[in-house]
């Protein structure tokens, strides 16, 4: 037989289990949603993604995040532009091309904040970009590589002319590897040379923004115009940047979760690259360099890849 003490105390217990298991469960319930586009399949270039989700950090901020790999890396931003997903991962080059173009995007978050676009040569006898002079250079995408090169040539004192251009069809490394080309661009720093120098190879790199190049983000991310009043971005953003400081405080424990979660994934090349991404990561994912944005702006109108400029405040804010 229970005192009355005792049963007091129970009956107390049982209903304040009840209660937070009620106020959990409307919090659950009171989720957002919010449906977050990717550019590409899951890897390493998203891990501040997977982290802050590993670690509850959407759950926490009171939203429900739906990670979206698309079918077709061109679609992401133009579903945010359609107003069918929330957010979408992208590139800031592309997002001036958005611009340009007049589609309601608008950058508002950024994901890697230095390029890890470069050129990477096999060639020992090529020891700064000057060596290209007379070289077959791989590219994958039209337009911005050609400029980009063309700025690095111009830089050492190259005329761009004299270089010749080969679309490799994104076989990058394997038009490398091949000997199709004497040196390629468009491989990332912490994907293509990780990958050259696990097949036993010894690439060297020259980073873009180390000749001429204007420094930018590269992954950033991007909602509709129409959508910046909305809580759940800053949420999203404050979530993510919880993802980036768990990450850069615990990149092994974080590494094998996420090789755990998605063990196709599990590869050397992986590995690495989760390793060599750390630093890559921006801090504050909020934080705009409007400068930045200013300068690459311009280094795409004079080199006539877009039509005019456009103020950075009609694509790219600081939410806070």
């Amino acid at each position: 037989m229970i005192s009355t003490t005792k049963g007091t105390t129970m009956f107390k217990k049982t209903v304040c289990g009840l209660l937070l298991g009620a106020a959990m469960a409307s919090q659950a319930g009171a989720a957002e949603k919010l449906t977050l586009v990717l550019d590409w399949y899951i890897n390493p270039d998203h891990a501040p993604i997977m982290v802050a989700e590993q670690i509850g950090a959407f759950r926490d901020a009171g939203l429900d995040v739906k990670i979206v790999p698309p079918s077709d890396p061109a679609l992401p931003p133009r579903l945010v532009a359609a107003k069918q997903a929330d957010l979408a991962i992208t590139y800031q080059p592309q997002l001036h091309f958005f611009a340009d173009q007049g589609l309601p995007l608008v950058r508002v978050g950024t994901l890697i904040d230095t390029p890890l676009n470069t050129v990477i040569t096999l060639d020992k006898g090529i020891a700064t970009p000057a060596d290209l002079k007379g070289k077959k250079v791989g590219y994958s995408v039209s337009g911005i590589e050609q400029a980009t090169l063309a700025t690095m040539a111009k830089n050492q004192r190259v005329n761009p002319d004299d270089i010749k251009l080969i679309n490799v069809n994104f076989q990058l490394t394997g038009a490398l590897l091949a000997g199709q080309v004497d040196a390629v661009i468009g491989g990332y720093r912490n994907i293509e040379a990780l990958e050259l120098k696990l097949q036993g190879k010894e690439p060297r790199v020259f980073n873009v923004e180390d000749y001429g190049v204007p420094a930018y983000d590269e992954l950033i991310i991007v909602a509709s115009r129409d959508a910046l009043a909305e809580p759940k971005i800053k949420k999203f953003l404050a979530a993510l940047k919880k993802g980036g400081d768990y990450l850069r405080a615990h990149p092994q424990q974080t590494w094998l979760a996420f090789a755990k979660a998605y063990p196709e994934l599990d590869t050397a090349l992986n590995k690495q690259a989760w390793q060599a991404s750390l630093p890559l990561f921006a801090t504050d994912p909020a934080r705009l360099d409007s400068a930045r944005y200013q300068a690459y702006e311009q280094f795409l109108f004079d080199n006539k890849l877009i039509k005019k400029i456009t103020p950075v405040e009609e694509y790219a804010v600081e939410l806070r």
